[in-house]
């Protein structure tokens, strides 16, 4: 059997694989174990912030792999420590739990509004339409999107989705009893869509008439990939919970809750815990991460170059504007909607040896590593328009 058959033979058909055996990576490119050099421009969806085998984090992973890989969270942890101190100084929020991944820091962050709410009388958690936050029954139970929720019934009730940027919708579904709202500042999987600040502004709004908390899903957008911390910092909001995950460890599963005061105290031992959340070689490696991002420039580069990358596909547009909807996003979190199904254009990229994606089937999506340089820029929007100059379409 080749390698495609043999994946086939034994996991559960749940992705749908790009057919190539990739054997390293090394800086912003792949490669495949015949040779082949591929330019990747999502980056393991966001997660390899600072692309592949960067030296600080291999040398944090050796390092801490040398003194234990586990311990239970019974024991205090430097690794653990030092990383959530520099998440709290970089946030501004006080406490913070960390989870394996974003899904898991989903549904701890909506335990944690629950509790928060038990003894106000709020129960109902708001959301909205496209967003994205995990596979999990908590998480899925936030999400309008049939595609993941079909035949999963029944989902978590006092859960409700409403249209994105829709605020008089908002106005009209928030009330006493609104535990929390939840949302994406820009949604990834939904289609790279950003928030307008009048919407935000309505939410602001309406948490000062009816008290409940405003959770910051960061797992794609935050940690330096807009050109700010949180994405939500592109807009005047301070939400009361803020959950991060995909570039948090490195490379490894890692995933955080941030809160502010008002949630502080609400977790007590033994109410919320996990066995494997806040692994010590993940959290060394993610030290090195956050230090590489946000004292190393790179954070100021994903602003720099990801605002030549916007307008370099803003250009696209002007050309095609009979295949290009619109171009969205901020920083290095970039979508390309088209008037046409997106996947043949995701193959004919990689047959040109550059990796993008598609996601809500028309949106290409770009989370490129952080490291990104203009050439690589220059080299993928000359791919792309190749691609788009051959359609049969034109």
């Amino acid at each position: 059997m080749n390698f495609i058959e043999r994946e086939s033979e034994v996991f559960f058909h749940t992705y749908k694989r790009f057919p190539l055996n990739i054997e390293r990576g090394e800086g912003v490119y792949l490669f495949t174990k015949d040779g082949t050099r591929y330019l990747d421009i999502f980056a393991g969806l966001g997660v390899n912030a600072l692309g592949y085998s960067h030296p600080k984090i291999i040398k944090a992973i050796h390092e801490q792999s040398g003194k234990y890989l586990h311990l239970s969270n019974y024991f205090l942890q430097e690794p653990q420590i030092q990383l959530a101190e520099v998440l709290t100084k970089l946030s501004g929020y006080p406490k913070v739990f960390f989870s394996n991944s974003g899904t898991e820091a989903i549904e701890g962050a909506m335990k944690l509004s629950r509790k928060w709410g038990s003894s106000k009388g709020k129960t109902e958690i708001v959301s909205f339409s496209n967003a994205f936050h995990g596979r999990t029954f908590g998480a899925l139970s936030l999400m309008d999107n049939e595609k993941y929720k079909n035949g999963y019934e029944p989902f978590l009730q006092n859960c409700t989705s409403i249209e994105f940027n829709n605020g008089e919708q908002l106005r009209a579904t928030v009330t006493e009893t609104t535990l929390a709202v939840i949302l994406e500042f820009i949604q990834g999987e939904g289609g790279v869509r950003p928030a307008t600040q009048a919407f935000v502004n309505e939410l602001k709004l309406l948490q000062e008439k009816f008290n409940f908390l405003v959770i910051a899903d960061e797992i794609q957008a935050g940690l330096g990939r807009t050109g700010r911390v949180f994405s939500f910092q592109h807009y005047d909001i301070q939400p009361d919970v803020v959950v991060v995950a995909k570039p948090l460890g490195g490379g490894l599963p890692l995933g955080a809750i941030l809160g502010n005061e008002k949630v502080a105290e609400i977790f007590t031992p033994g109410v919320h815990g996990t066995t494997f959340g806040g692994n010590p070689v993940a959290c060394a490696a993610g030290l090195g991460t956050l230090r590489e991002i946000f004292e190393n420039g790179m954070m100021t580069n994903a602003d720099t170059v990801g605002a030549h990358f916007k307008s370099e596909l803003l250009k696209m547009k002007g050309e095609f504007p009979s295949l290009i909807k619109e171009v969205r996003g901020i920083g290095l979190m970039l979508g390309v909607e088209l008037t046409f199904d997106g996947e043949p254009i995701v193959t004919a990229m990689r047959e040109k040896r550059i990796l993008i994606n598609c996601t809500a089937q028309t949106v290409l999506r770009f989370l490129p590593p952080l490291i990104i340089q203009e050439q690589h820029v220059t080299e993928t929007v000359s791919a792309l328009r190749e691609v788009l100059s051959s359609m049969s379409i034109l």
